[in-house]
């Protein structure tokens, strides 16, 4: 319970309305990880948090026909994540992907190397990542100069609390760590920027 209270801080962007959506000159996507060395696919991929960005990036494509930019380089090393978001979302989504941003590590580096890369008549952009990183990532993208709709996916608080949240688990954790994270994220973008 403590977790989620936490998490919910940084849920600040409601979803957006698939059925009507709002005008945007593209979509732009961004990396969370790599899932190296998978055995059932022969190689790198994306990672889970990478894959639900995607999904949702797919259907968002699949509601506005707008072009597609994925961004995300190789912190850990190997194949760039924008790479591997590509090959996911057209392989296993059969979406097209317009512009490959793969030399970012962070998310400020993803603004800033997103609006080098797209053209200067994309303006306004749907931004997709998870609820809890919106915050920051809407922070970093109109700071270089974006007009965003926040697409955010993967919402932490989606029922009522329940008995069993009171008791201690290990996703708990997890969403303490990118509470956290997010949190000092957020203050050290404000203070460098």
């Amino acid at each position: 319970i403590v977790a989620n209270s936490l998490i919910a801080r940084f849920e600040q962007f409601p979803p957006i309305n698939l059925r009507h959506p709002q005008h945007a000159d593209a979509i732009v996507i961004l990396g969370a990880g790599t899932y190296f060395n998978a055995p059932e696919y022969g190689s790198d991929t994306v990672n889970d948090y990478a894959l639900t960005r995607l999904r949702y990036g797919a259907r968002l494509y699949r509601a506005t026909h707008l072009p597609i930019a994925v961004s995300g380089g190789s912190p850990d090393g190997g194949v760039a994540e924008a790479v591997l978001m590509q090959g996911a979302l057209m392989q296993d989504f059969g979406v097209p992907v317009r512009w490959v941003e793969s030399r970012s590590d962070n998310t400020h580096e993803n603004a800033v190397n997103s609006r080098a890369l797209l053209p200067r008549t994309v303006h306004r952009i749907y931004l997709v990542t998870q609820a809890w990183h919106l915050p920051r990532a809407v922070y970093a993208f109109r700071r270089a100069g974006f007009s965003v709709i926040p697409a955010g996916t993967g919402y932490s608080l989606t029922r009522a609390p329940r008995l069993l949240d009171f008791v201690p688990q290990p996703q708990a954790l997890v969403k303490s760590f990118f509470a956290f994270h997010e949190a000092i994220g957020l203050i050290w973008y404000r203070l460098n920027n």
